[in-house]
């Protein structure tokens, strides 16, 4: 009997892309304000998103810069921070090391998100799903992380081998119907002109963090998996210093508002560890 042929699915969405200073200036983020403020634009745009569920093994973090996996946590309540710390890390370290064939993997944040209506997210412990497409870090701040959270005498030999960030995203409670996890496919993106480091900034300094602003491009491709359940989680690469066209360097995604979703769904709840991830080669 023939293989049965997988027939792709798509939803119409709007996302909200990266629109540069009207006046040619600086991106940036001021975030010494109680909510902090771009002197940039989000422009909307109504995209083609493939739903992967049947199809998962057709992205990778090499080739799209996410993967796809069935891993049920041992931690579940995720509520408490340092429970989160104490519980959840240290699972996530072995599992990101044998997902990944990584040598070595230090944590070193975490954000739970539990979508509320009319909520700002400007309060840290209210964090809301982004809906904005993005990249968490660019190639100086992931530099900066590793200099940051690794002692001196360690980061430099670390910096001569390949290292990545990774955040690994799982749904929390119950399956992510409701706002779900859109991801750009890394061989859809166009380098050159679709990426632009966004800096966070104070009046008097400017954070050793940036951001990268995704603009608007017919050709990207974005992908989701639709109905990811707490068992299943996203390795999304955030960064690779493997910089030779080999392999993916990073992943554009956002949040967003899935047209099917059940009227009843609950709220989206989820949990994203960033990692930095280095390897002996």
């Amino acid at each position: 009997m023939p293989a049965r042929l997988i027939q792709p699915s798509f939803v119409s969405a709007t996302l909200n892309f990266f629109a540069p200073p009207s006046d040619g200036s600086r991106p940036s983020v001021d975030i010494s304000l109680p909510v902090p403020k771009p002197n940039y634009k989000n422009e909307p745009h109504v995209v083609e998103i493939e739903n992967l569920r049947g199809n998962e093994s057709s992205v990778s973090l090499d080739t799209a810069g996410f993967q796809f996996y069935n891993e049920a946590a041992k931690h579940k309540s995720f509520k408490n921070d340092e429970e989160i710390k104490r519980e959840y890390y240290p699972e996530s370290i072995e599992l990101i090391k044998r997902l990944t064939g990584a040598s070595r993997v230090v944590l070193f944040d975490h954000t739970v998100r539990r979508r509320r209506p009319g909520d700002s997210g400007a309060d840290p412990a209210k964090r809301q799903p982004a809906a904005v497409v993005h990249g968490d870090q660019t190639a100086r701040a992931a530099r900066n992380r590793v200099l940051r959270h690794l002692p001196e005498s360690e980061s430099g030999e670390l910096l001569k081998h390949r290292y990545q960030i990774i955040n690994l995203w799982r749904p929390i409670s119950h399956a992510a119907l409701d706002w779900p996890l859109a991801l750009a496919d890394y061989r859809s993106i166009d380098t050159e002109k679709g990426l632009t480091p966004v800096a966070f900034v104070r009046p008097d300094r400017e954070e050793n963090r940036e951001t990268m602003g995704v603009s608007y491009n017919p050709g990207l491709k974005f992908k989701y998996l639709k109905g990811m359940t707490p068992d299943e989680i996203v390795l999304i690469k955030c960064y690779d210093s493997k910089d030779d066209g080999s392999v993916s360097i990073m992943t554009p995604h956002t949040a967003f508002e899935d047209p099917t979703t059940p009227s009843d769904a609950p709220f989206r709840e989820s949990i994203e560890l960033r990692a930095l991830v280095f390897y002996e080669d």
